[in-house]
């Protein structure tokens, strides 16, 4: 069962670092975590991988078909990548023992994406189906302000799709926001998805409009599972600009 008026708390500021490093999900999510470091690097023959800037053991491990994902990948190379599966460092060797066929990786990922997507400069709806709950600027005690986007009360585990195709720029734990991602889009807008229960992408990663980017959720301040949408100038907390005037703008909603 789920609210149909799941809400947001405001955010409350955070530390650089916090923004770096990922919080264990008491929803149990599975994540796409950034790595730590800046050095270039590549993918290498004979079974091994060199961890590059954007990389996560759970993107290596469903790029390469790693049968038993992540955790078998990070299993196989413990001593490598260290006792935290969650930073592994720029320039890392792995093993990738087990891997299946890479044709059969391409076809899961074009399973993932859906059958009709948006026309260039379109715009698809976050989520499909669901309640429109708290809109832009609705005020009350849930928000240290007006609230700053559009609130999707949906049923944890939802499908939730990039609006419009672009760059991830954040991907992890947003304080307040729960598990969170913020697209840049080519038009210099931003979007966010809050209160994840899993994601699927890693900062850095490009994503096209409908592609799946993870699954909503109630994790952060909330009063309820929902999905919290948000349109921003910058890709920052206090830019956002009313979210359903931009989808509508840009063919999502009539």
């Amino acid at each position: 069962m789920f609210s149909p008026t799941g809400r947001h708390r405001a955010p409350r500021r955070r530390s650089g670092a916090g923004r770096l490093l990922t919080r264990a999900s008491t929803a149990a999510a599975t994540l796409a975590l950034p790595v730590v470091g800046a050095s270039v690097a590549s993918a290498a023959d004979g079974g091994t991988y060199t961890v590059a800037p954007g990389d996560s053991l759970s993107k290596i491990a469903a790029k390469h078909g790693v049968e038993g994902g992540w955790s078998k990948l990070y299993a196989s190379n413990r001593a490598a990548v260290g006792g935290n599966p969650d930073l592994i460092k720029v320039g890392t060797k792995l093993k990738l023992s087990g891997t299946a066929a890479k044709p059969k990786q391409r076809a899961a990922r074009s399973a993932e994406r859906p059958a009709v997507r948006a026309a260039a400069g379109d715009a698809v709806r976050p989520v499909s189906g669901g309640t429109l709950t708290a809109g832009f600027g609705a005020g009350g005690s849930h928000w240290a302000r007006a609230h700053t986007g559009q609130d999707f009360a949906v049923p944890v585990g939802t499908a939730v799709r990039a609006a419009r195709g672009g760059t991830v720029v954040k991907a992890g734990w947003g304080g307040a926001y729960g598990y969170e991602v913020v697209i840049r889009h080519h038009s210099g807008s931003y979007t966010q998805y809050a209160h994840l229960s899993q994601i699927r992408v890693a900062e850095g990663s490009s994503v096209d409009a409908g592609e799946r980017i993870g699954r909503s959720g109630a994790t952060g301040n909330v009063t309820g599972p929902h999905l919290h949408f948000e349109v921003r100038a910058t890709p920052n907390y206090g830019s956002a600009v009313d979210p359903m005037a931009w989808l509508r703008r840009h063919g999502a909603f009539d």
